[in-house]
């Protein structure tokens, strides 16, 4: 095993056992940058700058870490953020 393969399996195993997720926002072509950033206020309880920021990596980097937390406490907030029409999975 290379070190390489070997540190990406420590990493993997902390995230397991820290029991941290994420949630995931990613682009389209769909919402306005004020849908999301509404959105992102009211479901992930972000500060307007906050989820304004967000917005704009999503725009520009195609996808933004929106939510860290265990993973029963952001499906939640993941099935609202799809309600709403946003492209977003937890990882």
């Amino acid at each position: 095993m290379s070190t390489k393969e070997q540190v990406l399996e420590e990493v993997k195993i902390e995230e397991l056992l820290n029991g941290e997720n994420v949630i995931v926002l990613y682009n389209d072509d769909v919402n306005t940058f004020d849908h999301v950033i509404e959105t992102l206020v009211r479901v992930c309880n972000h500060e307007p700058l906050q989820a304004e920021q967000c917005a704009m990596l999503v725009h520009y980097k195609g996808k933004c870490d929106v939510k860290t937390g265990g993973y029963k406490e952001l499906v939640p907030i993941c099935s609202a953020l799809l309600d709403a029409g946003l492209s977003a999975e937890i990882e």
